[in-house]
């Protein structure tokens, strides 16, 4: 995930602690939204992924956070002062990470099944 992170700090622009922390809250996002057979093939295509996840634990993100689903998530993101423009990078950087990692189209797949994503892809 080391390579991932150092893309996202490269394309996006944003501060290594903010680019972990914006994977980790995508990934937690999608282990509790998405289909949990399609989350589990992703996420083992993307060793490393548990301690970005634990490390956004923390981030709340204010009022809508606390809503879940894809208010929550972009709460989070935002809280990390994160823009739209960026978030929707982080994701797409994300999205081709993931193909490399040879999880094909999974990333697409699951957003395409949570209600209200394709907004941020």
């Amino acid at each position: 995930m080391t390579e991932l992170i150092d893309r996202i700090v490269s394309q996006v622009g944003v501060d290594r602690p903010i680019a972990e922390k914006s994977v980790g809250i995508i990934l937690d996002f999608l282990s509790k939204e998405g289909a949990p057979e399609k989350v589990q093939a992703l996420l083992a295509r993307l060793p490393g992924h548990e301690a970005l996840i634990a490390a956004a634990a923390g981030e709340s993100g204010g009022m809508f956070a606390s809503m879940g689903g894809i208010m929550g998530v972009g709460s989070r993101l935002m809280g990390l002062g994160l823009g739209m423009g960026e978030i929707q990078n982080v994701i797409r950087e994300l999205m081709a990470y993931s193909r490399e990692q040879g999880a094909g189209d999974a990333l697409t797949d699951i957003a395409a099944s949570i209600p209200g994503l394709s907004a941020y892809i």
